[in-house]
């Protein structure tokens, strides 16, 4: 129990990282993070311990008494959100390319787009922000495994690595996604299709 998870919010409520339930005590301990509850609302160490966990399965017992397990907690004085990297992901390459087929120039739903090798592995093409981009699937069969000259086709634009900043940086990979974080991370729909880091090759 002590070292399963605890989703950590920044002061403003957005995810910045994932902890263990010993770390999430410490830091409610000594002050720097307070519980947050199914309400939104936030407790301290001693207003936490003080709330009823009879009948709560996530406990852990202390020498007097039993204390609630927090899954979500927030860091009080912590206001920015870290830094990362653009994974290379189906999610990221469709909002690069805003949802739009990069031949035909139609906008589509993610589910009638796919990924292009705009020069096809079969010649040696990689896997890369520089070489993959959206196409519908009509446009993508008539490709098939030629480049877009030898098809006739002409892309819109180049495909490029992003230079904006992913907006939900917490790795969840390992991580048991509880029902407690859910109102944190609504946004985030078929994220191990989406947000999966794809190979670059």
């Amino acid at each position: 129990m002590i070292q399963t998870s605890v989703l950590v919010l920044n002061k403003s409520f957005l995810p910045v990282q994932i902890t263990t339930v010993r770390r999430a005590f410490c830091l409610l301990y000594v002050g720097i993070a307070r519980a947050v509850n199914s309400q939104y609302e936030t407790f301290d160490y001693d207003s936490w311990q003080q709330i009823s966990a009879e009948r709560e399965n996530d406990t852990i017992g202390l020498v007097d008494r039993v204390i609630r397990v927090p899954r979500v907690i927030l860091l009080i004085a912590y206001d920015r959100v870290p830094k990362r990297r653009v994974r290379f992901s189906r999610y990221n390459i469709f909002a690069r390319d805003k949802n739009t087929c990069q031949y035909c120039g139609k906008k589509f739903l993610r589910h009638e787009l796919n990924l292009d090798h705009v020069i096809p592995r079969g010649q040696g093409g990689t896997s890369s922000w520089e070489n993959v981009v959206c196409s519908c699937h009509l446009c993508n069969r008539h490709k098939g495994g030629r480049t877009p000259e030898e098809a006739g086709m002409r892309l819109i634009a180049y495909p490029h690595k992003p230079a904006w900043t992913p907006p939900f940086n917490v790795s969840l990979r390992g991580a048991e996604i509880r029902k407690e974080w859910m109102p944190f991370l609504d946004f985030m729909v078929d994220i191990s299709y989406w947000n999966t880091e794809l190979l670059e090759e």
